[in-house]
């Protein structure tokens, strides 16, 4: 997606997306939020936080960052942790996803929900995911992607040309994510509504030892 395009849709969605899009995904975003567990203490990247929504339910014994690029949206999710009271919420941050202001092996989960379709650059995007989770930490994404066939696979086709409109990649192929080096898939399951949102689970390895795991799924 053109990143003045991204800019735009997402300044218009942030006033309606909790009513719109974030019921459609409200299903998906809970079942990745039962899949942040860990000691406490830990940190915690929401990449793509968009207004909060998952804010209150992520684990208050870890320690959260939260990042988005709209600055709307962000704002909608700072208005969130001050009316709820969110102590865990660390910081709010303005930030580019391909440029993630952090060191590496920074976090020890990294949660992204309904945005690595969203990104410009996806590729660029998840490198930099895979830079600030620590060796052993863990990827939760949430997020739909293309089917292959079916009605579902006919309707993707149909309103991919509406990416720069609509703020998403409806034809979205989900080997951005498996076949990014230094990620090895540990559970992968179709979610609400009708099998529509597809739960990942992803843990921080060597690059060397994912590509040769024989047990991971060819895209």
């Amino acid at each position: 997606m053109d990143p003045r395009a991204a800019t735009t849709v997402y300044a218009r969605w942030a006033p309606i997306y909790d009513q719109t899009f974030g019921v459609i995904t409200q299903a998906a975003r809970r079942a990745a939020v039962r899949k942040v567990t860990g000691a406490e203490g830990m940190r915690v990247l929401e990449v793509g936080v968009g207004t909060g929504l998952s804010l209150p339910l992520l684990p208050r014994h870890m320690r959260v960052t939260g990042v988005d690029y709209s600055s709307e949206m962000l704002a909608q999710a700072e208005r969130r942790v001050a009316r709820m009271d969110l102590p865990h919420i660390e910081s709010l941050q303005r930030m580019d996803a391909r440029h993630l202001g952090f060191e590496d092996a920074s976090f020890d989960r990294v949660v992204a929900m309904h945005m690595i379709s969203v990104v410009p650059e996806p590729e660029r995007v998840m490198r930099e995911i895979v830079r600030v989770l620590k060796p052993g930490g863990q990827l939760i994404m949430s997020n739909h992607f293309a089917k292959k066939k079916g009605p579902m696979a006919h309707l993707s086709r149909h309103t991919a040309k509406l990416a720069d409109r609509i703020g998403w990649h409806s034809d979205f192929d989900i080997s951005v994510v498996l076949d990014t080096p230094g990620l090895k898939l540990l559970e992968r399951r179709s979610l609400p509504p009708v099998g529509m949102m597809t739960l990942l689970v992803l843990e921080r390895c060597d690059p060397r030892s994912a590509a040769n795991d024989p047990a991971r799924p060819k895209s």
